[in-house]
């Protein structure tokens, strides 16, 4: 029951629902499982915090309602470890998703604005149930926050050879709403490879004042990454031990920055449509598609709801 019931002489219970959405997903059990929580206005930040750890998701978010003027709707989401998270990656994308497919969006409306912490950003949602739905979220504008030096003692925290390194480009630590230092390998087979030290990348985090690290790599010519005729430019995994994350599928707070990085430095046009590869090695293969235009950040992508269900608090 929701809001809670007081039974005479005991504690009030609540039941809590939740569903289950896998985003940047054409199939199901493929793409970024997202653990949702609606009408979460109730719970307490520490209930949040616990719930998401017992979901053990990447990401659980919890929708509520917005205490800025001009928001639709606030998401506030949390990892494994109960830290709380912002930015627009697949923790929002999912969100809209489920608002979308659940009937909660007006069918006359396309654009609605979210509050993630105090950031208010524009959300286009495309289709409606039984049409397939489409959702592109707007991610702040990229801060490039500096490179990180020392390539033998980075490779060695990534469980690499500095020679795994990409030669002609460096790590640094970019922002679209969230710090994460992007370091660029040679290959696909590099990539698969790393096997993070999880203290020492911690610190290194801690250090360059990122949040989460992603691998990526352009050069989509071995057999580790989907084919480049299919429109991928990166292929990529992510690791964030700082919030209790060891590796996710599909990061779209980290991805927007790297689609950033790629107009800046000529790797893709500008405007450009981006498509990053991310999941493989966890044998959730996940499609995530960006635009940049400018200082414009954009993120899209689909998902299904593929369970649903109730904690007995």
């Amino acid at each position: 029951m929701w809001p809670p019931t007081v039974v005479a002489d005991k504690e009030p219970f609540v039941d809590v629902p939740f569903y289950w959405v896998d985003v940047f997903a054409a199939t199901p059990l493929t793409g970024n499982p997202l653990a949702l929580v609606p009408d979460a206005d109730a719970l307490p930040e520490h209930t949040m915090g616990a719930i998401a750890r017992e979901l053990n998701q990447s990401e659980t978010t919890f929708l509520v309602r917005p205490d800025r003027p001009g928001a639709d709707h606030r998401l506030r989401s949390f990892t494994p470890g109960g830290v709380e998270v912002f930015g627009a990656g697949h923790n929002a994308m999912g969100a809209w998703i489920w608002l979308a497919l659940s009937g909660r969006l007006a069918p006359d409306r396309d654009t609605f604005v979210q509050q993630i912490g105090a950031d208010l950003l524009n959300v286009r949602v495309s289709g409606r149930p039984p049409e397939a739905v489409e959702v592109s979220m707007e991610q702040s504008a990229p801060r490039f926050l500096g490179h990180v030096e020392g390539r033998a003692a980075l490779a060695a925290v990534l469980g690499l050879d500095a020679e795994d390194l990409d030669a002609d480009r460096a790590a640094e630590v970019v922002s679209t709403g969230a710090e994460h230092l992007l370091v660029p390998l040679r290959s696909a087979a590099a990539v698969d490879a790393a096997q993070p030290d999880t203290a020492a990348l911690r610190a290194l985090l801690a250090d360059a004042g990122a949040e989460g690290c992603y691998l990526y790599t352009v050069q989509l010519d071995d057999a580790a990454a989907v084919d480049p005729a299919a429109g991928v430019n990166a292929y990529t995994r992510f690791f964030n031990p700082t919030v209790g994350i060891a590796e996710d599928p599909a990061t779209g707070t980290a991805a927007g920055p790297l689609a950033a990085v790629l107009v800046r430095d000529g790797l893709a046009p500008d405007p450009a449509r981006i498509v990053v590869e991310q999941g493989r090695k966890l044998g959730r293969p996940s499609l995530i598609t960006l635009g940049v235009d400018g200082p414009l950040v954009t993120i899209s992508g689909s998902g299904i709801v593929v369970a649903e269900g109730t904690l007995h608090l």
